[in-house]
């Protein structure tokens, strides 16, 4: 075989290959995070915001704990964001007023927190638009960001998003604190800090008790280190992708 016929051969085979990964590219479950942040499909950070972090607290509002946070956020003068559920925002209507009375930002997180995976499109659609209609209802805002529970994503997801006109918000790989799974406060300090960098997402739980007696330690630290606590709508205006 002459050496003009390999390279031809050569080419081929860089065609099919190149062909086999961006034909694999149109399966959701191949399609990882680069794919969709590069798109800006989804957020999960924004470096270019500099020292500004984004705190940011999942499935309330909760009647004791999230009242405990606020109570710490007010202390220490900072804002952040809620992912609101919306059959909580239902249960606790006042106190959805006041986290949005009190300076914060409310974000859709559902209605009833389902496991998204074996939702029709259709059906988390309707999840989305009754939390955005409930939160309108109670405090007069319209939710813009999304996250959807557990923080799985796929395009069924991503379509939703966009068809309610909102953008998906995750979390900084190395700022999901997991106060769900009951860890210490000390070990959710520690992270936190010790993963600080700009732009980052910080997941909490406002169900959760341990969030707002590690905010106590978190913030003073950060703040001294020349940190700023924003909404996450604040660090978007910094992103690549900004709409």
């Amino acid at each position: 075989m002459g050496k003009r016929h390999i390279w031809v051969l050569g080419i081929g085979c860089l065609i099919f290959i190149f062909t086999t990964v961006a034909n694999a590219q149109g399966d959701g479950q191949k399609k990882n995070r680069w794919y969709y942040e590069r798109r800006g499909d989804i957020v999960w950070e924004v470096p270019k915001a500099g020292k500004k972090i984004a705190l940011t607290f999942d499935d309330g509002p909760h009647p004791v704990y999230t009242r405990r946070i606020l109570k710490t956020l007010k202390r220490h003068h900072v804002k952040a964001t809620f992912f609101v559920v919306g059959k909580n925002v239902i249960r606790e209507p006042q106190l959805t007023r006041r986290i949005r009375k009190e300076g914060h930002e409310l974000a859709n997180h559902t209605y009833s927190h389902p496991g998204v995976r074996r939702l029709s499109l259709q059906k988390l659609k309707e999840e989305i638009e009754k939390t955005q209609a409930v939160v309108f209802k109670n405090t007069g805002t319209k939710t813009h960001l999304m996250r959807s529970p557990g923080g799985y994503y796929n395009d069924k997801i991503i379509k939703v998003a966009k068809k309610t006109k909102h953008q998906m918000i995750l979390w900084s790989w190395d700022q999901d604190t997991q106060d769900y799974r009951k860890r210490s406060v000390i070990r959710i300090v520690r992270q936190v800090i010790s993963g600080a960098s700009n732009g980052d997402i910080v997941l909490f739980h406002d169900s959760e008790p341990r969030a707002a007696v590690a905010l106590n330690y978190i913030i003073p630290i950060l703040k001294k280190k020349g940190y700023r606590f924003v909404s996450v709508s604040e660090l978007l205006p910094f992103s690549k992708h900004k709409k």
